[in-house]
C-alpha cells in the first residue's frame, strides 16, 4: 500500500519521524481498532487515533448523550444530548476524515457477541466502565488473538496497560485484576467524580499507546509495545508510575492460551 500525496501532506508530521515513517503511517492506515466505549475516554482516545491515520474505526457503546458528559466527553454537544454516543463519535469521525471506515455499534458488549463484535480487529481498547464489559472484552481478544489496550480513570488517578494474553509468557486483562470482578457493579464517575482533564490525559495516552501496539513490526516506535506494564497516573501531584502484571499460570482467561 502507498499513500496518495493528499495523505502525505496531512500526516507529513508523522512521516518525519524516524521512530514512525512512511512504514509506520501505512500500518496505520491499514489498521482496524475496536473503540469499546465512547464516553471519556473514548472521546480523546477516538480523536487521536483518527487523527493519526487509523484507517477503519468500530464504534461500540449503548449509552446516549447526557448533559452531564458534556463536562469531559468533549465530542459532544448540547445538540446531541439523548442520542447514541456511538452514532455521534461515528459522525464527527467521518467529519473529521472522510478517507476513514467508521462504524458504529450501538449496544452492550458481552460474552455472546463479544466475538462478532471483534472480528478482524487489529486491537481494541477498552475505555468502557465496568468490569463485567472489560473481563468479557479481554478473554474474547486472547481467544481471537488480539492485542488489548486498556484504559481506566476515577476522580485523580488514571490506569493504562496493553495485554497480549494470547502470546508466551504474556499476561491478559484477567490476571490484573482476578475473577472477583464479573460484575456490573463497580465506582462509577456518577458517585466518586471526576476531573475532566484528567480524562483527556489518560483517554490520550491510552491512543498513544494503542499507536504504539499497531507499529509493532512496521516501525522503531512500536519495537517495545509493553505488555503487561501498568502505568499508574496520579493527577493531584502530579506523577507517573509503571509496575509489571506478571502472567497468572491459574487465569482462566489466558492460561490455555500458547
Amino acid at each position: 500500500m502507498s499513500l496518495p500525496p493528499d495523505r502525505l501532506d496531512r500526516f507529513a508530521r508523522h512521516i518525519v519521524l524516524p521512530e514512525l515513517g512512511g512504514a509506520g503511517q501505512v500500518a496505520l492506515a491499514e489498521a482496524h481498532v475496536v473503540l469499546i466505549g465512547c464516553g471519556g475516554i473514548g472521546n480523546p482516545a477516538l480523536q487521536y487515533l483518527a487523527a493519526a491515520g487509523v484507517g477503519r474505526l468500530t464504534l461500540v457503546d449503548d449509552d446516549a448523550v447526557d448533559l452531564s458528559n458534556l463536562q469531559r466527553q468533549t465530542l459532544f454537544t448540547p445538540a446531541d444530548i439523548g442520542r447514541a454516543k456511538a452514532d455521534v463519535a461515528a459522525e464527527w469521525t467521518a467529519r473529521f476524515d472522510p478517507t476513514l471506515k467508521v462504524c458504529a455499534h450501538v449496544g452492550r458488549i458481552g460474552g455472546a457477541n463479544a466475538a462478532q463484535v471483534l472480528q478482524d480487529a487489529t486491537l481494541v481498547l477498552d475505555g468502557s466502565d465496568n468490569f463485567a464489559t472489560r473481563l468479557a472484552v479481554s478473554d474474547a481478544c486472547v481467544q481471537l488473538g488480539i492485542p488489548l489496550t486498556s484504559a481506566a480513570i476515577g476522580r485523580f488517578q488514571g490506569q493504562v496497560a496493553s495485554f497480549a494474553g494470547h502470546l508466551a509468557g504474556e499476561s491478559c486483562y484477567r490476571c490484573f485484576v482476578g475473577d472477583a470482578f464479573d460484575a456490573e457493579d463497580c465506582d462509577t464517575c456518577a458517585s466518586d467524580g471526576v476531573l475532566g482533564a484528567m480524562v483527556g490525559l489518560v483517554g490520550a495516552f491510552a491512543a498513544m499507546q494503542a499507536i504504539r501496539v499497531l507499529l509493532s513490526g512496521h516501525a522503531a516506535l512500536g519495537d517495545d509495545p509493553q505488555w503487561g506494564r501498568l502505568h499508574l497516573f496520579e493527577g493531584l501531584v502530579p506523577s507517573l508510575r509503571t509496575m509489571r502484571i506478571a502472567r497468572d499460570p491459574e487465569c482462566r482467561g489466558c492460561s490455555a492460551a500458547a
